[in-house]
């Protein structure tokens, strides 16, 4: 966060007053800086730079088509750090709270909102993708069969297969294939926003909607954005409702391109609508089932009402497939979720803490106080030293000369790639077990600049995904930090 304020202070020269935001689903983290000469703007910081380069290449095009989205105001030499323009405190999501809250008895004024949005959505997709370099999209530029299958798979290993519910592997992944055809059969040339949900649309002061969040969006089928914001499962649009917002897109596209027939049009949503149900399911799954988060659980209900619904319609041609979700829409289905959910609750004894040190190997090894021998330990010593070299040798791995040494040598990165799959494994394991105690240690020569890098990064890493304490001992530095 330092910085972020650091790359304010270089971009209006003021001191800024700072509140961190709600983060969303991703590791990104948002807060809003002010100061008594400005108005208000957002900084971001991103852990992925891939995923922040594509975001600031997309907002720069879609301003230059003069889209409504946020301006980008400063950016970091790294592309880690930005700042942009502050759409304000009201999402659509915030909006249309009373009749989501009232079971899809919406408002006219909520009704007119959700209307104004989704005809500004074919703005987004069609002028937006004219001039656009899809190259920058991440993590790819295309919407393609590998994608769709990568989402399905999700959605058998993550979500069906822990519902218990006993399928042949075989009979389905054939019907997977049929349906990764029909999806992709279609090419289009539009911008898919991928992520078209209230809660990445914000209003201004006269009610009108800006987009953000679209990082993740890549060349595909416009199909994909109606579906993922009128068959959101918390949202509980009522069908008179969905309807209308359907016929409402489907005129507004007429403006940028030769409409295709309306009975193409539906077949197609239909499919769509499918896909972007059992993808919804395989993240609730991982974040419900494996990374216990009570809100996924709590919404797994009202995405296998979706499900069910969809399956009244009888008109997908992948007999297989549907025989097993007519199951797990079954009522005793819904009990194996339920228990599947009531077994993914924490029952231990206690919260996990992980303790992560730092320490030079000349000194030994930390000593374990739980008792449990002293978890992992990982030698750095393979990787560039940059205590080698003057410029380096008074400071360490927290400061900023020093990260981008390493990160620019890149081997620290490498190494911690293989950490981090280990360790996201260990601690869901041992969150699921109940266990409350797990240690990760990182050595190096002199204590001072690889292993305390690698400490910091893991659990930053570790507290950000599972969002549990982590206690940093850099023990040649005498640095202890908390991360509750």
């Amino acid at each position: 966060m330092e910085k972020l304020v650091e790359l304010y202070r270089e971009w209006c020269g003021k001191e800024p007053v700072v509140e961190r935001l709600q983060g969303s689903g991703s590791n990104r983290q948002y807060f809003r800086l002010t100061n008594n000469e400005w108005q208000s703007v957002i900084g971001v910081v991103g852990t992925n730079k891939d995923e922040n380069e594509a975001f600031l290449h997309l907002t720069k095009h879609f301003a230059s088509c003069q889209l409504p989205v946020p301006t980008i105001l400063a950016v970091s030499s790294d592309h880690i750090r930005y700042l942009q323009t502050d759409l304000g405190n009201t999402s659509l999501y915030d909006a249309i709270a009373s009749g989501r809250k009232g079971g899809g008895q919406y408002t006219t004024e909520e009704h007119q909102l959700l209307a104004e949005t989704i005809r500004q959505l074919p703005n987004m997709q069609m002028h937006g993708a004219k001039g656009l370099d899809f190259s920058y999209c991440y993590p790819q530029e295309e919407f393609n069969e590998e994608s769709v299958f990568f989402d399905l798979n999700y959605f058998k290993y993550c979500f069906l297969k822990a519902t218990g519910l006993e399928f042949n592997e075989v009979e389905l992944e054939a019907d997977f294939r049929k349906f990764a055809k029909d999806l992709t059969e279609e090419k289009c040339d539009s911008f898919m926003y991928r992520d078209f949900q209230a809660r990445n649309v914000m209003l201004d002061d006269e009610g009108k909607p800006h987009f953000i969040d679209y990082q993740g969006g890549r060349r595909g089928p416009f199909y994909y954005d109606v579906a993922s914001f009128l068959w959101q499962a918390s949202a509980k649009y009522p069908h008179k409702l969905r309807r209308e917002l359907v016929k409402e897109y489907y005129e507004a596209l007429g403006d940028y391109i030769e409409q295709p027939t309306k009975r193409h049009f539906v077949n197609r949503l239909c499919l769509f609508v499918l896909f972007r149900t059992l993808q919804v399911l395989g993240a609730y799954g991982f974040r419900g089932y494996f990374e216990k988060k009570k809100y996924f659980i709590d919404s797994i209900p009202a995405a296998i009402q979706n499900l069910h619904e969809l399956l009244k319609l009888d008109c997908f041609h992948y007999p297989y497939m549907m025989e097993v979700l007519r199951q797990l829409t079954e009522l005793a289905c819904f009990s194996q979720v339920e228990q599947v959910a009531m077994l993914s609750k924490y029952d231990g004894k206690g919260p996990l803490v992980v303790r992560i040190f730092s320490f030079s190997y000349k000194k030994g090894i930390p000593e374990d106080g739980s008792g449990n021998g002293g978890g992992y330990v990982f030698d750095c010593r393979s990787t560039h030293n940059p205590g080698r070299y003057e410029p380096y040798k008074n400071l360490t791995g927290l400061d900023e000369p020093v990260i981008r040494f390493l990160e620019d040598d890149g081997e620290i990165l490498a190494f911690l790639e293989s950490i981090y799959k280990l360790a996201d494994a260990h601690v869901a394991r041992y969150i699921e077990r109940g266990f409350t105690s797990l240690m990760f240690s990182f050595g190096c020569t002199g204590g001072q600049h690889r292993s305390v890098y690698s400490a910091q990064h893991l659990a930053e890493h570790i507290h950000e995904k599972f969002g549990i304490e982590v206690r940093i001992c850099h023990r040649e530095q005498g640095i202890e930090k908390v991360l509750l």
